[in-house]
C-alpha cells in the first residue's frame, strides 16, 4: 500500500480494514463508489428494519402501552420502548460502515445525517432515525441535494425533533379551534442549518412565513393514512394564505413547501455552506477558500448533483497533503474496529462505547450536529477515555493463539503513514494487548 492508497482509505473513508481492495488508482476507486444505489441496502445489510411508517406504528403502540401502565399505578422510569428496533438499527448501520468495502460512500452517508442532525433525545424520535438514514440520506447521497432536502423534511424523524408535527397554523381551522399555535423550529432550521444558512440574510418574518408554509406537514401511522415513510399532510393544520420567503410568495397548501424548499435548496448561499461543510469534513478545519469555490461552483453549475461534488472533492489538490483532521470519536472507533475486527463474541456494543467517549450515536444536543473541529475533541479528558477504549477493546486480542499480531493491524492501519518510532514502540510492548494499544494511540492513527 502506498501513501495515495492510505491517504483514500483514511481521509476519505472510515479507516483501512484486511479485507480492503488496494488498487492502483485510488482516485478511480473513489470515484467508483459514487456509482449506483446505496451498497448496504444492494447487500441486504438492512433487510427486515422497519420502514419509517412502521416504526410510527411501533412508536404509536409503545405510546399507548405506556399510557396503560400509568392508569394502571406502575411507575415506569426512562424511555419506554420495549421494541428496541432503534439498537437493531444502529447494530445494522454500524455493523456496514465497518465491514462496507465502499467506506467513502458510507462516509457521506454519515456527514450528510450529521447535516441534517436528528437526536433520539427528543421528540420520541430514536425509533425513526434509522429510517430516516436509510429512506431519505441513503437514497440521495450521490444524487441531487433537492431531493436529499425534501426527504428529509418530510421524514417523520424530523417532523418530531422539530415539532412540526405539532405545529398548527393561528388561522387554519384547527388553530382556530383550539387556539393553539405554530412552531417556528423546522422553519428556522430548515433555513439557517440545513439550506441558506444566515449568509442570506433572511428576516425574522421570512422564518414565520416558512414555519406558516410547514404547517399541516405531519407524521400519521398505518390507521391514519401516512405514507411509506409515516409522513401525511393534514389540510386543516395548514394556515391559509399566500407566504413570502426571501421575496418569493408562494400560495398555500402542500405544494407551497414543496417548492420553497425547492428554492432555498438552490439559493447560492445553500451552495457555499454545502461546500464550506464538505471541505471542512474532508480536507482541513480551515478549509481552504479556493477548494471551497471550487465545490461551491461544481454545486451551483450542476444544480446541486452531490455525486458530482463528492468527486471534485477526490480531486481537490488540497485533499492528498499529509492528514492533519482529528478523528471524532466516532471515526475513532470506526476505523479501530475496521483496522483489527473483533474476533468473536460478545459483539462490539457501539451505542455504550459512543456514549463513553462523549459521542452518543444518533444523539448530538444541538441540531447543528457535531463538530468538525479537533478543538472539541482534543482535550485531555477525550484523549484519556480513547485511550482507555483502545486499552479495552485491545485485549479481544490478547490470546497468543489468535494468530493476529500487531504489526500486521498496524500495516492494515497505517501502511506507509506508520512512523519508525510507532512501529518501534509496538515491537518493543510487553503485550499484544499494550502493541495494539499504542497504535490506537499513536498521533498518526488519530489523524484522518
Amino acid at each position: 500500500m502506498d501513501n495515495a492508497s492510505a491517504q483514500a482509505l483514511i481521509r476519505f473513508g472510515l479507516g483501512a480494514g484486511p479485507n480492503d481492495e488496494v488498487s492502483s488508482d485510488p482516485r478511480g476507486a473513489l470515484k467508483a463508489q459514487l456509482q449506483g444505489p446505496d451498497p448496504g441496502e444492494a447487500a441486504g445489510a438492512f433487510a427486515g428494519l422497519p420502514t419509517g411508517l412502521q416504526a410510527v406504528d411501533t412508536r404509536r403502540a409503545d405510546q399507548l402501552a405506556l399510557q396503560a401502565l400509568i392508569q394502571q399505578g406502575v411507575a415506569v422510569k426512562g424511555n419506554f420502548k420495549p421494541a428496541g428496533i432503534d439498537k437493531l438499527d444502529v447494530a445494522a448501520q454500524m455493523g456496514w460502515a465497518v465491514t462496507t468495502p465502499a467506506s467513502f460512500r458510507e462516509r457521506l452517508v454519515w456527514f450528510w445525517y450529521n447535516h441534517f442532525t436528528v437526536s433520539k433525545f427528543q421528540g420520541e424520535t430514536a425509533y425513526l432515525i434509522g429510517p430516516m438514514v436509510r429512506e431519505a440520506i441513503r437514497p440521495h447521497v450521490n444524487g441531487n441535494f433537492t431531493d436529499m432536502v425534501l426527504a428529509v423534511e418530510r421524514h417523520p424523524a424530523m417532523l418530531l425533533y422539530l415539532m412540526n408535527a405539532e405545529s398548527i397554523g393561528p388561522d387554519s381551522p384547527v388553530g382556530l379551534k383550539t387556539g393553539k399555535g405554530l412552531n417556528e423550529n423546522l422553519g428556522r432550521e430548515c433555513m439557517e442549518l440545513h439550506t441558506v444558512g444566515l449568509a442570506a440574510g433572511y428576516s425574522q418574518s421570512d422564518v414565520t412565513n416558512m414555519a406558516k408554509i410547514l404547517t399541516g406537514w405531519s407524521v400519521a401511522g398505518t390507521a391514519g393514512g401516512g405514507d411509506a415513510t409515516g409522513f401525511k399532510y393534514r389540510p386543516f393544520f395548514h394556515e391559509p394564505g399566500p407566504r413570502t420567503v426571501m421575496d418569493q410568495t408562494y400560495d398555500g397548501g402542500e405544494q407551497a413547501g414543496i417548492d420553497a424548499l425547492t428554492f432555498l435548496s438552490r439559493y447560492p448561499t445553500t451552495y457555499q455552506l454545502l461546500a464550506t461543510k464538505l471541505v471542512t469534513h474532508f480536507v482541513a478545519d480551515d478549509p481552504p477558500p479556493d477548494a471551497v469555490a471550487q465545490i461551491a461552483n461544481v454545486l451551483r453549475e450542476t444544480g446541486g448533483d452531490l455525486g458530482v461534488a463528492s468527486a471534485a472533492l477526490v480531486d481537490l489538490p488540497q485533499a492528498w497533503t499529509p492528514l492533519t483532521k482529528l478523528k471524532t470519536p466516532f471515526e475513532y472507533v470506526l476505523s479501530a474496529v475496521r483496522a483489527a475486527p473483533p474476533p468473536g463474541p460478545p459483539p462490539v456494543l457501539y451505542n455504550a462505547i459512543m456514549l463513553q467517549l462523549g459521542q452518543p450515536l444518533w444523539g448530538a444536543p444541538l441540531p447543528n450536529g457535531w463538530s468538525d473541529q479537533a478543538a472539541v475533541w482534543s482535550g485531555s479528558d477525550a484523549i484519556i477515555a480513547r485511550i482507555d477504549w483502545a486499552y479495552t477493546y485491545a485485549s479481544r486480542f490478547d490470546n497468543g493463539d489468535m494468530g493476529v499480531q500487531p504489526s500486521d493491524i498496524a500495516g492494515v492501519a497505517l501502511g506507509p503513514l506508520l512512523r519508525p518510532a510507532t512501529a518501534a514502540a509496538i515491537a518493543n510492548a510487553g503485550s499484544r494487548r499494550e502493541a495494539i494499544t499504542m497504535l490506537f494511540a499513536s498521533p498518526e492513527f488519530e489523524r484522518r
